[in-house]
């Protein structure tokens, strides 16, 4: 999967393009260092580390995550539970490790964030790629 890392020494911020929905939370929250229109369009030196990483923690599809550079990546985003959100009129939020088997077995392992369709629009199924909005999904 490509993966690009954004960093100013202290957090390197990683961005998985294929599975971001676009939900564009990040560019809401910190615009300063989360803008789609510049390129490149993570700028890790607009605001504090802290602030970072709380914005990431917010993204509902996992395409965001970080690792402190002290600690390194390994070490991190490992949690021990796995805590499912409903969105309103959205996805299901997983928080936490997960491998998903399809009908045939295959295995995708996702880690730290993912979101799952619920609204059944999606092309990326099982995964949500925004698709909700457009059909003005309720539930």
């Amino acid at each position: 999967m490509k993966t690009k890392e954004y960093t100013n020494g202290e957090i390197t911020v990683v961005w998985k393009p294929e599975i971001c929905i676009h939900a564009a939370i990040c560019a809401q929250g910190l615009p300063k260092v989360f803008d789609p229109k510049s390129r490149p369009w993570i700028n890790t030196a607009g605001d504090s580390t802290e602030n970072i990483t709380a914005q990431i923690d917010k993204c509902p599809s996992g395409a965001l995550s970080y690792y402190l550079n002290n600690i390194g990546k390994e070490s991190q985003n490992k949690k021990e539970e796995t805590v499912i959100h409903i969105a309103p009129n959205g996805p299901l939020l997983v928080q936490g490790n997960i491998i998903l088997k399809d009908s045939e077995g295959n295995e995708t392992k996702k880690e730290t964030r993912t979101a799952l369709c619920r609204c059944g629009a999606s092309s990326n199924k099982p995964f949500c790629d925004g698709a909700h909005k457009e059909i003005g999904f309720e539930g």
